[in-house]
């Protein structure tokens, strides 16, 4: 039978969708009467190349970042791709006086705030206090050329920080080898930052998208809680603690030292603790006073400095950061280790740093962006936070990015532009060339409490309530996480959250949605039977909807889901003295897709559907999809009454051919 008859029309040669027209008399007494039936069209024709190169502009480029360039001079499009690569040319023609009132007072402020979070950072990672200061310098002014935020405020943060000194310290001890531990840091940050670039240059930022937030939910709580319980090193002044970061070893380390616990180390740091949390809650409460918190940390290290000083021969059990030497960031690039035995482990640790660093960063940035009504480009962000990374790399820095308390204080702080950052480091700068020297009596246990009051805000209890209320898959990938982190390991308790939530994904998949379709009276809307109560079967119809592609993955369960929907229908009409089924019309409004295999399972359906004496019909099907039913000639098989645009046009025309038969 020709392609005709299936009422399929070729797009470039349709002229009028209607052919034919069903009398009211004979459309069924609870429907509306049907005027018409439409023609399913086939999409215009393309190509090869062009569908190849739609598919790919769909999948790298679905912003269409190349938009601003159509229809431009040449010295215009010069401009604008300068401005494309460096944002920084883009806003700064129209920075003035007053936006840099607002960024100085805000990069003065987040400054405070990243002076001690630097220093604490890097003895999370089990680095020199020192370059966690560098990190706070370089990284921002890289940031303020190329990034697209106006408020992400960059540098370490805790998260990289932990998975870095974890995953290093697996392989080398930080204590034995402190040269070789700190140059496959700065390599670590190499590679974090050639693969954050990489994915920015390559349009493949899709890739972290694997990082569901249901994961990072549970993974940021356990490492919060494995950061926190690391702090009880410095806080209860234990020299021989454990370099492992599962919670059975921190706990043991912690009780069969009880005799290296120092009470003065106990009673500042729990004191300094308690300030820092009461200030965080303050500005929790009113966000106006959001300097009470971002000034705690930078007051907190002052006062213990200078208490520590007063008392430094009575202090024997408080132990000190102690010289930090002064000047600009030296150069790390000789630092750079390539050598086969450990480089994996550097590049290991380098792309799960980077991917983790990247997804808070973007992250960060897309909230406060979104705040002020602007939009921050994820692939220039990449590229922005890579570029900071490597050059970071080659200047004593380690794994920076944006980070979420630093940016809520540039934010509360009223920053205008990526000046803030310039100021920040500013700073630092300042702190680096003359203020060395104050921290020498700067106890641990402040660093301790500094810690624990910035991760703590990562355990988000309410968030996880709410995977257990809305998706229960979800919520077990967010448990997976959290104690694949404690009680395995950082990278491992990583690893299976991403697996149960690729998991998840697959069964999606390959177990997808199938619905039994009702009308609602008065109307053609057709809905779910079990959702509307008002849905009424259509007699001798069987009206089922396909809510995914259908792919070789499910094609399979697909027919049997479908033959036994057909069954459960039979068994039903039976129980219940109905009208004998006769036809199956398969809604495929939401498949999305098919392939060989789903295109072998609709013929393979039809024929066993055939030989019971029931009709299959397809309703709707969606440009691709109607496109290869056609260029596979499956539709020859199913008839002139075998393809509809809608389900209720199936079902007016099909019950109205019944009738004169009848």
């Amino acid at each position: 039978m020709g392609v005709n008859s299936n009422r399929v029309e070729d797009f470039s040669s349709h002229e009028s969708s209607t052919i034919i027209r069903i009398p009211p008399e004979l459309s069924s007494s609870h429907q509306p009467p049907f005027e018409m039936i439409h023609t399913v069209c086939l999409p215009p024709k393309k190509t090869t190349t062009q569908k190849l190169k739609h598919k790919l502009s769909e999948i790298f480029f679905p912003d269409d970042p190349l938009y601003r360039f159509k229809n431009q001079q040449w010295s215009r499009k010069l401009v604008l791709a300068l401005q494309f690569l460096f944002p920084i040319f883009q806003w700064g023609p129209e920075y003035n006086l007053k936006l840099f009132r607002s960024d100085i007072i805000s990069g003065l402020t987040i400054a405070s705030l990243a002076i001690p979070q630097g220093i604490s950072y890097a003895k999370l990672a089990n680095l020199p206090p020192i370059v966690g200061l560098y990190s706070s310098f370089v990284p921002p002014l890289i940031y303020s050329v190329l990034g697209s935020s106006r408020h992400l405020a960059v540098g370490p943060v805790s998260i990289a920080s932990l998975v870095m000194g974890s995953m290093l310290g697996e392989a080398v001890s930080y204590t034995q080898n402190p040269i070789l531990f700190l140059q496959l840091a700065f390599t670590a940050t190499f590679f974090a930052g050639l693969f954050q670039a990489s994915l920015g240059l390559l349009r493949l930022g899709f890739i972290i998208d694997f990082l569901s937030k249901a994961t990072l939910i549970g993974f940021m709580a356990g490492a919060a809680v494995i950061v926190s319980l690391q702090q009880l090193k410095g806080f209860l002044g234990i020299v021989h603690f454990t370099g492992k970061m599962q919670i059975i070893p921190v706990l043991s380390s912690v009780f069969n030292h009880r005799d290296e616990w120092s009470w003065q180390t106990v009673v500042m740091g729990t004191g300094f603790l308690v300030f820092l949390l009461t200030t965080r809650h303050i500005s929790m409460k009113n966000p106006k006073l959001f300097w009470v918190s971002a000034a705690a940390p930078l007051t907190s290290i002052i006062l213990s400095t200078l208490l520590v000083f007063c008392i430094k021969s009575k202090a024997h059990g408080i132990s000190v950061i102690g010289h930090l030497p002064k000047g600009l960031n030296p150069a790390s690039s000789n630092m750079l280790y390539f050598d086969a035995p450990l480089l994996m482990v550097a590049i290991k640790t380098g792309i799960v740093t980077g991917i983790l660093s990247l997804t808070e960063g973007i992250a960060v940035g897309r909230t406060f962006a979104s705040m002020k009504n602007y939009q921050v480009d994820g692939n220039k962000e990449m590229m922005a936070i890579g570029f900071m990374n490597i050059i970071g790399s080659c200047t004593s820095c380690f794994v920076t990015t944006g980070s979420f308390s630093r940016s809520a204080v540039s934010y509360n702080a009223g920053a205008k532009s990526a000046v803030s950052n310039i100021v920040m480091a500013s700073a630092v700068l300042v702190t680096l060339l003359f203020l060395m020297p104050l921290f020498y009596y700067t106890p641990n246990v402040i660093l301790g409490a500094i810690i624990i009051t910035a991760v703590i805000g990562l355990i988000d209890y309410q968030s996880a309530l709410r995977l257990w209320k809305v998706d229960k898959l979800d919520f077990l990938a967010c448990l997976c996480s959290f104690f694949g982190v404690l009680f395995i390991s950082v990278p491992l308790g990583l690893s299976i959250a991403v697996g149960v939530s690729v998991f998840k994904i697959l069964l999606h998949v390959t177990r997808p949605n199938t619905l039994v379709l009702g009308n609602i009276p008065g109307t053609y809307i057709f809905q779910s039977l079990n959702r509307y109560r008002e849905a009424l079967r259509v007699s001798s119809f069987l009206i089922l909807s396909v809510e995914s592609p259908i792919y070789f993955a499910n094609s399979t369960y697909l027919q049997e889901r479908i033959l036994r929907w057909i069954r459960e229908e039979e068994e039903w009409i039976k129980a219940n003295n109905g009208s004998t089924l006769k036809c199956i019309i398969l809604d495929m409004t939401a498949v999305t897709a098919i392939d060989t295999s789903g295109i072998d399972m609709v013929r393979e359906l039809r024929k066993i559907l055939d030989k019971r004496s029931l009709q299959l019909v397809l309703a709707n099907p969606v440009g691709s999809v109607m496109e290869k039913l056609h260029q596979t000639k499956v539709l020859e098989a199913f008839g002139l009454n075998g393809l509809y645009l809608t389900v209720g046009e199936a079902v007016a025309d099909i019950s109205s051919a019944w009738k004169p038969q009848a």
